[in-house]
């Protein structure tokens, strides 16, 4: 045996192409082969930008006496979690239910047949040494030992996958008073997110937070998300010099982050400032987005119109040594260098240069706006707009600086469903600062996503080098859908609903199980299938598949599809008992219950399709023209507009104005 990994696409598995591990690639013949050979497997998961991954590849993976334990006794794979997010997700499951933890690396022994017997995360060298030694022992002296407590885990698997038990079909009424008080119980009043640290921004939740809490009128819950996002941005989390969030917090503050950028937390995370700012009209929202859009054009956009996935958190620091945040973190002899000493005590002020903005770690400093641009300009008496010119043009001087820094490791794999979340993000985007360079990058990203993630009608997870080679996942499939049904509203362009369409009847034949009435993770898994519902980082596939449905099912008059897509959230509905697990189903319940509202309207201009899109939050909108099935119920419209929900129509008019009153 050798390493294969130098045969991968994926910079993660690229890695590792010269540890002396003989490292395989997951696939059908290597998972086969390794069966039949009765070893142990190690199954070792993570991701490029993950730090820890890195600690232990240096730690165990590159050294020769680890090696020879794992070549000798194991069959060793390793698997980028986000190409096969559905196998992470089992093992996952697996390690969680095994250790109560879960995390990155995340390292697995099983079987021969694939079925796990001992997981953990970083896992230093000499315990991981010992660890592999006395399994392979077991292994060796007591194998049945072993594949009794595997059949128990596996049954344990099975049983957290079994939606018919966890999610029956009931008519219990719902009453969400209970759990959003007690949701309220672990907010952070003074940094906004939660009581906790690591601090993890959570899209998801505050997406749905600032929708409920304007739908019901419910100021404590907007105010929250508010301060969440305004904490968030002043933070150390947020690159201020050149725009994106960082994935996670280390401290309760938002300061020093762990320093990887994902293309999906920041996609996310423009539909929230976007949906904000039009809520507040505050131009520090606006700002954040400006930023964040600009930092995604210029560092990740590839030349198919799609978008990599991620930057690592290490990156060569000035002595080229891998560091974590190396390229974001400033010297204090750096700084006074950089900015004039006239304006010294302003900057050392706005971003902490002091005790306040100090990260021990690395003896440096992490930017960090502790007071806001007014409570400064009220506090040293200088005029507001003053300030933000000399903020602006402190953060050029960084920024034209940190430039000559060499940047964090790139991972250029292109994914499907993360780059459907940006272009459902650069639409809510578009509402607030629109352009025609943010139409074209809409305009490319959306051909991106039809002609070369769709192939041969398939739809890939991950393209790289002109080419898709690793098929889509429900996430892709699902995520793909919603930002098409999003691009719909705008253009109103019949291939885009179509393909949407398309997709959907796609999902349905792939990834649906008749019988648990819900959406498996992924078509084939070698070891075991997975039911992903709750939400994470990332909304759950099925939440957003729910929500799919029922706008599909109501444009081409399916009750088929309408009817699944009410069940499944109407199950999870009955069963939540922590809301914020469940963002993306609460969300549905409000839009199919209160929300949703769908605008026919003849001849739509574009500054009209514009402004509904912008009033409306959830909703569907048909050029009268266009012949699809919805329409079959108005051909006698006489009135340029109607707005209707599932029930009844509550306006008919030929006055666009008349909408917004």
């Amino acid at each position: 045996m050798k390493n294969q990994l130098k045969n991968a696409f994926s910079p993660y598995l690229l890695q590792h192409a010269n540890n002396p591990v003989f490292w395989q690639l997951w696939n059908d013949e290597n998972v086969s082969e390794a069966t039949n050979k009765n070893k142990l497997l190690i199954i070792s998961i993570g991701y490029s930008a993950c730090h820890w991954c890195h600690v232990m590849e240096k730690e165990c993976f590159e050294d020769d006496e680890v090696a020879l334990v794992m070549n000798k006794n194991f069959t060793s794979f390793k698997i980028d979690r986000e190409e096969l997010p559905a196998i992470d997700a089992y093992y996952m499951q697996a390690l969680q239910i095994m250790t109560k933890q879960g995390g990155w690396p995340l390292n697995i022994v099983a079987l021969p047949n694939g079925l796990p017997v001992w997981g953990a995360t970083y896992v230093p060298k000499a315990e991981w040494i010992d660890v592999l030694n006395q399994l392979a022992l077991l292994f060796e002296t007591n194998t049945e030992k072993m594949y009794d407590y595997a059949e128990k885990l596996q049954n344990g698997i099975l049983l957290a996958n079994n939606t018919l038990e966890i999610y029956p079909k009931t008519n219990n009424t719902i009453n969400l008073e209970p759990l959003l008080v007690q949701w309220q119980k672990s907010f952070d009043l003074e940094f906004g997110g939660y009581q906790r640290a690591p601090k993890f921004m959570m899209p998801t939740n505050l997406n749905f937070l600032l929708q409920y809490g304007i739908a019901n009128n419910q100021k404590n819950i907007t105010q929250h998300v508010y301060l969440t996002l305004s904490k968030m941005a002043q933070g150390g989390l947020f690159d201020t010099i050149e725009g994106g969030f960082s994935r996670y917090s280390v401290d309760h503050r938002w300061h020093i982050p762990h320093f990887e950028k994902m293309l999906y937390d920041n996609a996310q995370l423009l539909s929230t400032y976007s949906q904000a700012y039009l809520e507040t009209k505050n131009l520090f929202f606006k700002e954040i987005v400006k930023k964040t859009v600009a930092f995604i054009f210029n560092n990740w956009q590839d030349t198919s119109g799609g978008f990599y996935a991620a930057y690592d958190a290490d990156s060569l620091n000035s002595n080229d040594k891998l560091e974590e945040g190396a390229f974001y973190f400033w010297k204090l002899h750096d700084l006074k260098q950089l900015i004039n000493t006239e304006d010294w005590d302003l900057f050392e002020t706005t971003f902490s240069i002091n005790n306040v903005g100090y990260w021990e770690e690395a003896d440096a400093y992490v930017l960090f706006q502790q007071f806001s641009l007014e409570e400064i300009s009220e506090k040293k008496n200088i005029n507001i707009d003053q300030l933000k010119s000399l903020k602006l043009k402190w953060e050029q001087i960084l920024l034209e600086n940190r430039s000559k820094r060499t940047k964090p490791l790139l991972d250029d794999k292109i994914i499907t469903s993360w780059n459907a979340l940006l272009l459902s993000g650069l639409l809510d985007t578009y509402k607030i600062i629109p352009s025609k360079e943010l139409e074209d990058k809409i305009e490319n990203l959306a051909s991106f996503l039809m002609n070369k993630a769709y192939q041969n009608d398939i739809l890939g997870r991950v393209h790289k080098n002109n080419n898709n080679y690793i098929s889509g996942t429900l996430e892709d499939y699902a995520f793909t859908i919603k930002a098409f049904i999003d691009l719909f509203n705008y253009s109103q362009n019949k291939q885009h609903i179509a393909f949407a369409h398309i997709l959907t009847l796609q999902s349905l034949d792939i990834f649906f199980d008749e019988k648990q009435g819900f959406f498996k993770s992924n078509e084939n898994q070698i070891v075991g299938t997975v039911f992903e519902i709750e939400d994470n980082v990332i909304p759950s596939a099925n939440a957003i598949m729910s929500r799919n449905l029922f706008y599909i099912g109501q444009l081409y008059q399916n009750d088929y599809f309408t009817s699944i897509g009410l069940e499944m959230t109407q199950r999870v509905m009955q069963q939540i008992n922590y809301a914020s697990a469940f963002s993306e189903w609460l969300l549905n319940d409000l839009i199919f219950k209160e929300l949703f509202e769908y605008i026919i309207i003849k001849d739509p201009t574009k500054g009209e399709l514009d402004s509904l899109n912008t009033f409306f939050k959830h909703p569907l909108i048909i050029d009268y023209s266009l012949k699809l099935p919805i329409l079959d119920h108005y051909k006698s419209q006489k009135n340029r507009i109607q707005i209707c929900n599932t029930n009844s129509c509550r306006l008919s008019t030929n006055n666009f104005n008349e909408i917004f009153n």
